[in-house]
């Protein structure tokens, strides 16, 4: 399984998927509170919102209302991409290593790069 180049704290828009004039979130662009890197999908804010039926009920000695939350879906990795920072357009992410002196020591870090500006994310 190919490493995610998705983190959480990233911003990211939707690059397939219905059009947002029929509804769909293509195009939208939000923050990505969760990765699931076990099933490839991420949690972003604001994106595939689903609404859930609860029962009103008591769980762990509270009083649960019952309603209809509205709360996000998790999306495929695939269909999201990261925003450049510097064009805020969608952008494929390259890394690219760079020696740092730590404590007397060098050592690799890596650093996430956009392709479409080559500006550090």
């Amino acid at each position: 399984m190919a490493k995610m180049k998705i983190k959480k704290g990233d911003l990211v828009q939707v690059i397939s998927g219905r059009k947002q004039d029929k509804g769909g979130d293509r195009g939208k662009q939000g923050k990505v509170i969760e990765v699931f890197p076990e099933t490839n999908r991420v949690l972003v804010e604001g994106i595939n919102r689903i609404t859930k039926h609860t029962r009103a009920g008591q769980a762990g000695g509270q009083t649960r209302a019952g309603g209809i939350v509205v709360t996000e879906a998790p999306v495929h990795v695939s269909n999201v991409a990261v925003v450049d920072p510097e064009t805020k357009k969608p952008t494929r992410v390259r890394t690219r290593v760079e020696m740092v002196e730590r404590d007397g020591r060098q050592k690799a870090q890596r650093i996430r790069v956009a392709v479409r500006s080559g500006k550090d994310i």
